[in-house]
């Protein structure tokens, strides 16, 4: 009698494998066909019959519902744990497609004006002015100059709207709005700005089709380094980093990414690199880092000391993501992870653990992807780190 009582006593402390997932909300989930039989699975949110099979293939893409206007977002934090944390400024602030077609004109300076405000009359981006002007810094007009107004699409940018937002309402790849408007480190975007959308003016401001809203846009690593700072008001400045997981940035706040590098990198894990920078043996593609085999819950730490990024889990091929940002322009990449056990915003230190390895995202076994970046060009990790 006593052995069944003890028994009991221990068994109210074992953890229930079957509690709900308190990051799982069915409302935001396109299941997947084997998960038919998943007890939470619920048949009201099962809208994939509403898409091509082309778009199902893939189940980590964003759909927009074309009867509501609604987004159905996909479930890409499976096997993935992580802080609370509020959603990317990208998810937090949409943007709507709303920019204004310019004709190619010209205008004349008049008394007073700054390039500012010649972008305000005519709806046109001051930085594409200057381009099409050829006028270098600080930018200065004088009475009576006419200048040429660059024909395009120009979006004005709101408070907290991020370059990844603005690409997804527009359906294209954001490296093309770097390109078309010259965007340099650290690819700040300023309230008030005018941001030229490439493509014709006569162009629909956003995809027509399901199959179309589908593959408009893929969020990848040069996308968050590049797009998912939240635009900064004048004079507003940014976010100091902080020292403790506890604390969440509201996604609106643009982080301070460390000056410079301290120090050298260091392994954020011990394992057998599995896979090597440079072009794939199969596909032929570039790898942009390393994969290294280690255990199942092995401690990812950070490489260098740096702030954190990104956290999250919205890259599909990589899971469980954490970017750091080192100064001179140095970043680091950790994928695969299975818990995710920083902050964006948050200092950290080298060595300091950041995540979990896992078996995440398109991962065949557990490892790390680790990958060094300086500014938007990958580098070959085993170059920088000591042998």
């Amino acid at each position: 009698m006593l052995l069944i009582l003890v028994a009991g006593a221990l068994g109210g402390c074992i953890p229930q494998t079957d509690r709900p997932d308190p990051y799982y909300n069915p409302q935001y989930d396109r299941p997947q066909a084997d998960r038919r039989d998943d007890p939470r699975y619920d048949p009201r949110y099962d809208r994939r019959d509403e898409y091509p099979q082309q778009d199902r293939a893939d189940d980590r893409r964003d759909y927009r519902d074309p009867a509501d206007d609604q987004y159905e977002r996909p479930r890409y934090d499976d096997g993935v744990s992580a802080l609370p944390a509020p959603p990317p400024a990208w998810r937090a602030q949409p943007v709507t497609p709303d920019a204004q077609s310019v004709d190619a004109t010209s205008y004349t300076v008049r008394a007073g004006d700054m390039l500012r405000q010649v972008a305000e009359r005519t709806g046109a981006g001051s930085e594409a002015i200057a381009r099409a002007n050829d006028l270098p810094p600080p930018f200065t007009i004088r009475p009576g100059q006419r200048l040429t107004i660059p024909a395009g699409r120009y979006h004005l940018v709101r408070a907290g709207q991020t370059g990844i937002a603005i690409a997804r309402a527009y359906g294209i790849d954001w490296h093309r709005i770097v390109d078309a408007n010259d965007l340099v480190e650290p690819y700040t975007l300023r309230v008030g700005m005018r941001v030229l959308i490439p493509g014709d003016a006569s162009t629909p401001a956003t995809p027509r089709t399901a199959a179309e809203r589908a593959a408009a846009f893929r969020l990848d690593i040069d996308d968050i380094l590049t797009g998912g700072e939240p635009a900064l008001a004048t004079n507003q400045r940014t976010t100091p980093a902080f020292t403790t997981p506890r604390r969440a940035l509201p996604s609106t706040a643009a982080i301070t990414a460390p000056s410079r590098l301290r120090g050298g990198f260091e392994w954020p894990v011990q394992g057998r690199v599995v896979a090597h920078f440079g072009p794939g043996n199969a596909s032929g593609e570039k790898y942009n880092g390393i994969k290294i085999a280690v255990p199942k819950n092995t401690p990812i730490l950070a490489a260098a000391d740096g702030t954190v990024a990104y956290v999250g889990s919205e890259v599909p091929n990589l899971g469980g993501v954490v970017i750091l940002k080192h100064g001179d322009n140095w970043n680091s990449v950790y994928g695969h992870a299975s818990q995710l056990l920083v902050q964006r915003g948050q200092a950290v230190k080298r060595g300091q653990t950041i995540a979990l390895s896992g078996e995440t995202g398109l991962a065949t076994q557990p490892e790390v992807h680790f990958e060094l970046r300086k500014g938007r060009t990958p580098v070959d990790p085993l170059g920088q780190l000591p042998r």
